[in-house]
């Protein structure tokens, strides 16, 4: 531990974030014992977690006594979901949307099974968690840049010369986290530099500007799941799929556009995870290889992609970019149309789950 727990369970209480334990699921998807969250312990026991397990759904995960959970398998999506089960992905990371789904919160923080805490500069424990909360309770401003980074952050502001009438800014949708030790790399890249590890750990969180995409990690991420929550989802990949560890990736894409669309916000930066383990570059070549290729035309089109001004809502533009994916990227390769199929059948699932949900209506488009 990076240090004792009590005085860091002191610090836990005394946080006026700590608040929002009732109104924050923690997301997990896993195929091991959950013996992870016992570095967590004193960051993450106070709220309720939902964890996704992968694989053979007969396997017992174990999870640290202590802890407020639910743990669904593949047989808990099929119970739940029926024949909507399918768009679910199976064997891949991507099963962790399932948790956003059935979560009844207002936020969302998702993590992986191989991070830990890490540390700051000065070997402080870092509180991923309450760093996220912190970009999610204050605005971004994704139309026009702050060379001093976020300007809600302690210590900042606004810089001469940007203009007034934006710096009331905008709601923040997504909190993307980085990550210490291992990075979050391509498989081309990690054969080229094996023993590569990030030590550099930067105090500074930004608003991704408006029409900017953003390779999207899902392993140290948070989000409000009211504004952007039918948006969230990680693609059909993993098993029967003939592409795999692009579902963060691709949930990126989409969020972003609907973002740019609606007038919501998006930033990167603190907080930092430690990321232990590097899976395998080989295993990772054959799942990515496809989508090395395919991207080359995927992120022309999120780029070029236009939603029009009657998408009101997240489910709207959904549906929207889906048609256009299959319209678009289905003569990329028959994939993509079952890809297409498999978002609308998202969101028919998430409003079946989520009735009330539909009704969000930024007003917002920039």
């Amino acid at each position: 531990m990076n240090e004792p727990a009590t005085a860091i369970e002191a610090a836990v209480a005394a946080s006026p974030l700590h608040q929002l334990k009732d109104e924050l699921d923690i997301v997990i998807p896993t195929i091991r014992n959950l013996d992870f969250l016992e570095m967590w312990r004193p960051f993450l026991q106070p709220y309720h977690l939902i964890i996704v397990q992968d694989g053979d759904p007969s396997k017992t995960i174990k999870v640290p006594n202590g802890f407020d959970y639910e743990l669904y398998n593949r047989n808990d999506i099929n119970r739940i979901l029926g024949p909507k089960a399918s768009c679910i992905s199976f064997k891949d990371s991507a099963c962790r949307c399932f948790g956003y789904m059935v979560s009844k919160k207002k936020y969302i923080f998702t993590i992986d099974d191989d991070c830990f805490v890490a540390k700051d500069p000065s070997s402080k424990a870092i509180n991923a968690l309450e760093q996220h909360i912190k970009n999610l309770l204050s605005p971004s401003t994704p139309f026009f840049f702050n060379t001093l980074y976020d300007p809600f952050a302690e210590g900042a502001d606004f810089v001469r010369g940007y203009p007034f009438s934006l710096r009331e800014g905008v709601s923040t949708a997504v909190s993307h986290g980085l990550w210490l030790n291992i990075p979050d790399y391509d498989a081309p890249t990690q054969l080229v530099k094996p023993l590569e590890r990030n030590t550099r750990f930067v105090d500074a969180v930004l608003t991704i500007p408006k029409g900017t995409l953003f390779p999207m990690c899902g392993m140290n991420l948070a989000f409000d799941r009211q504004l952007i929550g039918p948006a969230m989802y990680f693609g059909l990949m993993g098993e029967g799929q003939p592409i795999g560890r692009y579902d963060d990736m691709w949930a990126g894409w989409c969020i972003k556009v609907i973002c740019d669309h609606l007038g919501l916000g998006v930033k990167t930066g603190l907080p930092y995870i430690y990321h232990s383990k590097a899976s395998n570059p080989f295993v990772n070549l054959r799942k990515e290889y496809k989508g090395i290729y395919w991207q080359e035309d995927i992120i022309p089109f999120f780029q070029q992609v236009a939603l029009p001004k009657d998408c009101t809502t997240v489910q709207k533009c959904y549906i929207e970019l889906a048609k256009q994916v299959k319209e678009k990227l289905g003569k990329i390769d028959p994939y993509f149309d079952k890809l297409a199929d498999a978002m609308v059948t998202w969101i028919q699932a998430w409003d079946g789950l989520n009735p009330t949900s539909a009704s969000f209506s930024n007003g917002k488009t920039g």
